[in-house]
């Protein structure tokens, strides 16, 4: 993860896979700065747990690290981490005024890594898969968000009594994506990285500013089979290209399927 200037790594190991769906945990790069603790945020907030405070705790965290985060944002104030199953995704033009991810957009950007990702296009019942990526062989950086989460029902001083959640942003898709879903992550280039991860910035006009300059993604798609429809099936030939009469989605398998956090469409996976 040096491409993405990452100088500390915590949290718990996340093997390959090509084919991760919401509730899965994934790896995502949070840039704290300044305290000189050398931990997770998460573990940053398990030894703060008695007095825990957010701000605290997470300036405590120094540098940019890669950390571990289940996928499905669950906001501090949610009853349930069942919330993260209707939050995979957060639209970037209401991001900042939804009770969900407003305070998360201003104080607890990430970005999530990822090599590519699949998007669904046709009709129900006959959904043909795509998979998506860069051109350069390079990782992509989705703009993230991220929170932490006390477990009512985890006794204090468990391994799991808080929950670090993320959730992915989108956008609508430009003319040359929109053919294949309406909808396509906010993918943050290299030069403004530094920028969503700053901890500075927290006013919100400013962010949705920063927000509004991310550019539209340049990606290459092709068509894959319809395996990557069942989230039970993993492994890098479900990114094999297949001929366009290569056979239809199950509908019924999708990765990610229904409605996803804030409204949008979520037939939707990650691929590390």
């Amino acid at each position: 993860m040096a491409e993405l200037g990452v100088d500390r790594v915590t949290g718990d190991e996340v093997p390959p896979s090509w084919n991760i769906a919401p509730t899965q945990k994934v790896r995502i790069v949070t840039g704290r700065g300044g305290g000189g603790h050398d931990g997770s945020v998460l573990d940053q907030a398990v030894s703060d747990s008695a007095v825990f405070d957010h701000a605290a705790s997470e300036k405590a965290v120094s540098g940019r690290g890669l950390e571990t985060a289940r996928w499905g944002l669950v906001p501090i104030w949610a009853k349930s981490r069942s919330v993260g199953v209707r939050a995979i995704n957060a639209r970037s033009e209401t991001v900042l005024e939804k009770p969900t991810f407003r305070s998360a957009a201003v104080k607890r950007r990430a970005l999530v890594p990822a090599d590519g990702y699949y998007e669904w296009s046709g009709q129900k019942g006959a959904k043909i898969p795509t998979y998506l990526h860069g051109g350069d062989g390079e990782p992509l950086a989705f703009a993230g968000l991220y929170e932490l989460w006390r477990d009512p029902e985890v006794p204090e001083g468990e391994p799991d009594a808080w929950l670090m959640t993320t959730t992915v942003l989108t956008r609508p898709a430009t003319d040359a994506l929109g053919h294949i879903h309406d909808r396509t992550p906010v993918i943050v280039p290299p030069g403004l990285r530094d920028d969503w991860l700053d901890p500075g910035l927290t006013d919100r006009s400013r962010i949705q500013q920063l927000i509004d300059a991310i550019p539209d993604p340049s990606l290459l798609p092709h068509r894959v089979g319809p395996a990557v429809g069942n989230v039970r099936n993993d492994g890098p030939e479900l990114i094999a290209p297949v001929a366009e009469g290569g056979g239809a989605a199950d509908d019924g398998g999708t990765a990610g399927g229904g409605t996803a956090g804030d409204g949008t469409a979520g037939d939707d996976a990650l691929f590390y």
